[in-house]
């Protein structure tokens, strides 16, 4: 079993609280690797599996250390993240990030689901490095998660950080809780949005953001 990952340090001030409230963080103690391994092998043999036979021998140690990655949203330092990538600048005309990718567990049966995020902002004042936004996605994405959840809290971390004229973000998503189990349906897509400041207000500015992202998209395929 490899050992826990040290506990992150938040930076914690009176201008960085606000981020941190937003990003909506779990206490920032390492994940506890030998219960995750203990409860999978007990898995494992609930199913009528043997957790000793060459094939599962690793598995409940492998299962620990993939949700560290799987579930780092949690524990991601959204000031770190940003690294200060937030500049000043006279603009303020629609900035477009599209096709993000993302993935993310479903909190009803840890089943994935993944998709395309679509992120639009209007800056007042300020803009913020390109790289950042599919991080941030990535940082609400890698948890247990609702679609409708993560559309909303991408676009009010957004607007908590930049404080900007309007935010747009939709989310395009298939759920493997739907196509493997249940009702099974396979071709099945869903669609979320969160509107907030211009693109709430403006149907002008929505439609433009719409039209947008429409333009030359693919139908998601996996």
């Amino acid at each position: 079993m490899t050992k826990n990952k040290k506990s992150p340090h938040w930076q914690v001030t009176e201008t960085t609280r606000p981020i941190y409230r937003s990003a909506q963080l779990l206490p920032p103690v390492p994940m506890n690797h030998d219960a995750i391994s203990a409860a999978t092998r007990q898995i494992l043999l609930a199913v009528g599996e043997d957790p000793d036979r060459e094939g599962l021998q690793r598995t409940p140690d492998r299962v620990a250390r993939a949700y560290d990655e799987l579930l780092s949203g949690y524990r991601t330092d959204p000031v770190a993240l940003v690294n200060d990538a937030i500049f000043e600048e006279d603009y303020d005309e629609m900035v477009i990030v599209r096709d993000i990718e993302f993935y993310s567990l479903c909190e009803h049966h840890m089943l994935p689901f993944i998709g395309r995020a679509h992120v639009a902002y209007i800056p007042n004042g300020k803009v913020i490095g390109l790289s950042k936004i599919p991080r941030i996605v990535d940082m609400f994405a890698r948890r247990l998660q609702v679609q409708e959840r993560l559309t909303r809290q991408v676009a009010e971390f957004l607007e908590t950080l930049l404080q900007p004229q309007g935010v747009a973000v939709v989310m395009e998503g298939v759920h493997m809780c739907s196509m493997m189990r249940g009702v099974k349906k396979h071709d099945s897509r869903m669609t979320t949005s969160t509107m907030l400041g211009a693109f709430r207000k403006n149907l002008a500015t929505r439609q433009e953001f719409l039209d947008n992202i429409s333009r030359g998209a693919m139908p998601l395929s996996f």
